[in-house]
């Protein structure tokens, strides 16, 4: 299975995260050309919390991302293991809970949420098999799991247009913002690397996940997969 982290480790690439905070959401629009907005709204809707539900949000960064499962009353909780990203975003929104957590051992009681949920940061946890068996531990039976994650275009001449932006455009657009071009070399990297929709939907298999399945966004830039944790 290929290593999202590419063999940095966790403390590497939290300080990576802690050093692109201030500017963490705003190169993400610019690089991918406001659609990031439009693939959060995406995954909101596959959570579907109704209100009083209690959904945690994995690699939750400056809080962008459990904004609307707060505002639509359902208990968030925001966790991220980069301080530096969870610092700004409480400074953001202070009044959601952040906590500071590794994807691989999760601070939080057996079957303590309805939902789990992760955005573009899967792919950066040094163990991905570990840290969704985690994810299935703290879900309550029936509950669910929704990941959107960088994934492989489907459209085979437009996937090598799309790995040349990724390599090439990317870094340099994101340097430029954030005047941390090695940050968005490992970052494009972790994503050309990244298993494809199906291999994705196998892993969550063999981590006892069940009901596997998986939506193509923007031609399969972006995969939207969807599983349920088993009753009984």
């Amino acid at each position: 299975m290929p290593r999202a982290s590419l063999d940095k480790k966790p403390a590497e690439v939290a300080s990576m995260f802690d050093g692109i905070a201030e500017r963490y959401d705003l190169t993400n629009d610019l690089i991918s050309l406001g659609q990031d907005r439009r693939w959060r709204r995406a995954t909101v809707a596959a959570v579907a919390a109704a209100p009083g539900e209690r959904v945690l949000d994995l690699a939750a960064g400056t809080g962008t991302s459990s904004e609307p499962f707060a505002d639509s009353r359902a208990v968030v909780v925001p966790s991220d293991f980069s301080l530096g990203m969870l610092q700004v975003g409480k400074s953001r929104r202070g009044d959601l809970p952040f906590v500071a957590g590794d994807a691989t051992r999760l601070p939080f009681a057996d079957g303590a949420f309805d939902a789990v949920t992760i955005s573009f940061g899967l792919r950066n946890v040094v163990d991905t098999s570990a840290a969704l068996r985690e994810m299935l531990r703290v879900t309550r039976p029936g509950g669910r799991v929704v990941i959107c994650e960088f994934s492989h275009p489907t459209w085979a001449p437009f996937r090598q247009v799309y790995l040349e932006y990724l390599m090439r455009a990317l870094p340099a657009v994101a340097g430029a913002v954030t005047r941390d071009k090695g940050s968005y070399d490992y970052l494009a990297e972790s994503i050309r690397s990244w298993p494809d929709q199906e291999g994705l939907g196998r892993l969550l298999l063999r981590a006892g996940w069940a009901q596997a399945s998986y939506r193509n966004l923007s031609g399969g830039i972006v995969a939207l997969h969807r599983a349920t944790r088993p009753v009984g």
